[in-house]
């Protein structure tokens, strides 16, 4: 918890408004104002930013750092959203709801006048106890000074070393018009370990299926095994001639957990994120974040993704795993190439931009449509992300999840109060989002005078994700809203078979700097 305290620094001038000069001149609370927010929100600091304009101080209750304080807010509030903010008991709402209350100048003094008079009463919120904050970094253990990570060394890292100083890669040419570059047969692999390590051929075949399995390096061919003979070809990942951000000399640790490892990635993304967006939450430094120490960090991170094992991991761990690689490989791409601003462009963003996973390449639309929609046709496309011989079939999952398209990205004008998604409380977690997204109007909004229902467009996008038609789709919606007006009035729509959908434009505006 953070608590902020500013002195009055602006002069008082006559022609300000009584309302703005009484705030100046009242900054001796005895009463309390909190705001509950999360790390990276630009909807929070625009909040705070506001609260500084008005020289208002204010408790931070991050609930990254408290966590314990999420479902408490949420019961007292309604809402499924951050930030939300508390005049002493007085529960304020959003940031769109605190700044709409500024605007009403006679009701926003009888507030500042009483936090300013007033104690705290009894069921004002209490802020937690600082101790009680949950360590941000769990395994310090594994923290290394220089920058990274201690680990326990993989012996397959050294035997790629002593690889690339031979001279079995070379170009092979299979067939009339295929020519593999960069690449060594299984034969001439072989061959080489049985005389460079004098150990028998069966030992030495079972070192080329430990590259193979440990995505040190990748069949050219269809077939997963590693094959002894002059005509199969593999090449080694950190050869690929790829326009994936991760390429590259990988890690010589030991891989990593999957799970564990985009944990760490998404929250070193989101602290970078939060560092440099601006005070009052509307644009990102993303050139200050890619000349940032910890964004080097973070790039190094990104080769251990070359050799994850996914492929076996749980339904519940694929999808913690892929929304939090999906969100922070967003933020480095915007870094790497800047952001997105025509139609062309956004297709080149999600067609293009990459990363190398378990030794295979994935693109933002590999990752949404092929993963986490199990092979699905996105907007657009012609042909599912996955043809059936495709290795990285084997990874997507096996039915779709409709939950994800409310935490791939942050689009609605409130945040969920969790960004960095767990294969524990996956489930929770996702109906959250799903919660906070419907909460806002753009999200979902209902005109019971004309029976219209107004959707975002992600739900038009992708509809077959949530039902068959119109009637379906509302039900979901319905089911996927807390308890409150909305629901209640969709219900009524849905029973009186009387509505028409709409959807709203989708925003794809920039928050570049």
């Amino acid at each position: 918890m953070i608590r902020i305290w500013f002195n009055s620094f602006f002069r008082k001038v006559e022609s300000k408004t009584r309302w703005r000069s009484l705030i100046i001149e009242k900054m001796d609370l005895k009463g309390r104002i909190v705001i509950y927010t999360i790390t990276g929100c630009p909807h929070c600091l625009r909040a705070k930013s506001k609260l500084r304009e008005l020289e208002l101080p204010y408790t931070d209750v991050n609930l990254d750092n408290f966590p314990q304080c999420r479902e408490p807010l949420a019961e007292r509030t309604g809402k499924n959203t951050v930030p939300q903010i508390f005049f002493n008991a007085t529960h304020i709402g959003g940031n769109d709801d605190f700044q709409k209350l500024v605007e009403e100048k006679e009701n926003f003094e009888k507030l500042v006048e009483d936090v300013k008079n007033t104690p705290p009463p009894p069921e004002a919120p209490v802020p937690p106890d600082p101790s009680t904050a949950v360590e941000q970094d769990q395994d310090k253990s594994k923290k290394d000074e220089s920058s990274g990570f201690s680990c326990e060394p993989d012996e397959y890292a050294k035997l790629v070393k002593e690889i690339k100083s031979s001279d079995i890669i070379q170009n092979h040419r299979a067939g009339l018009f295929t020519v593999h570059k960069n690449s060594f047969s299984g034969n001439d692999l072989v061959d080489w370990i049985v005389k460079a390590k004098a150990i028998d051929r069966s030992k030495a075949i079972e070192m080329g299926q430990q590259l193979v399995d440990r995505h040190y390096a990748h069949s050219l061919s269809k077939h997963p095994e590693f094959l002894d003979n002059p005509s199969s070809f593999y090449r080694l990942v950190e050869d690929e001639e790829t326009s994936a951000l991760n390429v590259g000399a990988g890690s010589e640790c030991l891989a990593r957990p999957a799970v564990e490892l985009a944990r760490d990635l998404r929250k070193l993304i989101l602290k970078l994120y939060g560092s440099f967006l601006s005070e009052d939450g509307k644009a990102v430094d993303y050139k200050g974040i890619g000349q940032s120490e910890d964004f080097q960090k973070y790039l190094e991170m990104t080769r251990d993704l070359q050799r994850v094992q996914i492929e076996d991991a749980s339904r519940e761990e694929k999808i913690a795993f892929f929304i939090n690689i999906y969100n922070a490989l967003v933020i480095h791409a915007t870094v790497k190439n800047g952001p997105a601003v025509n139609i062309w462009q956004r297709y080149k963003f999600f067609n293009k931009v990459r990363y190398i996973i378990g030794g295979y390449s994935y693109s933002l639309q590999d990752i949404e449509n092929g993963i986490l929609r199990a092979n699905r046709k996105g907007i657009g496309m012609l042909f599912k992300p996955f043809g059936k011989s495709d290795p990285r079939l084997k990874v997507a999952l096996q039915k779709h999840e409709p939950l994800i398209h409310f935490a791939l990205v942050c689009g609605a004008k409130s945040c969920p109060p969790i960004k960095t998604y767990t294969s524990e409380r996956i489930y929770d977690q996702l109906n959250l989002a799903a919660k906070s997204f419907l909460e806002g109007d753009d999200g979902c909004s209902v005109d019971m005078e004309n029976h219209h229902v107004k959707l975002s467009k992600i739900l038009k996008w992708y509809g077959e994700d949530f039902g068959s038609n119109d009637e379906e789709v509302l039900l979901w919606v319905h089911e996927h809203l807390r308890e409150g007006d909305k629901k209640s009035q969709i219900a009524e729509l849905l029973a009186e078979k009387s509505f028409k959908i709409s959807y709203w434009p989708y925003d794809w505006a920039v928050n570049a700097k």
